[in-house]
């Protein structure tokens, strides 16, 4: 067959133009690799939910037959943890109140030059009424 050199260019282009779009090796087996492994992690994903259904379906009679003992012991749990959270939190509270008034006592506070000087301005203003 006859070619023209008009289209044996255009081929050579082409040609050159999907060697040169196409994927190198090593991005190829970072998509082999990534896809392998998204695959894996979306079976165990599924082998784990199938697993706490089951788990659950398995549970929920002994749930229902224990739930006058559990919803107690539940709720006495969740007033525990909350009173020592809550104490914790005004224990933290006021260790850092009064280690800014020592700080302060001492001199040590913190704050922008004259900003003292205008609380206490105002401390004094104050007492007078």
């Amino acid at each position: 067959p006859f070619i023209l050199s008009n289209d044996r260019n255009r081929r050579e282009t082409i040609t050159r133009k999907l060697n040169n779009s196409a994927p190198s090796p090593r991005q190829t087996a970072k998509f082999l690799t990534a896809t392998t492994l998204g695959a894996m992690l979306l079976f165990l994903s599924g082998l784990t939910f199938t697993g706490t259904v089951f788990a659950l379906v398995m549970a929920t009679p002994l749930v229902v037959l224990f739930s006058p003992v559990l919803v107690p012991a539940g709720l006495a749990i969740l007033l525990v943890t909350t009173g020592f959270l809550f104490s914790g939190g005004c224990g933290v509270a006021a260790i850092t109140a009064l280690s800014w008034i020592h700080n302060y006592v001492q001199g040590k506070h913190n704050t922008p030059p004259g900003a003292a000087d205008h609380l206490e301005y105002e401390g004094s203003r104050s007492k007078k009424f």
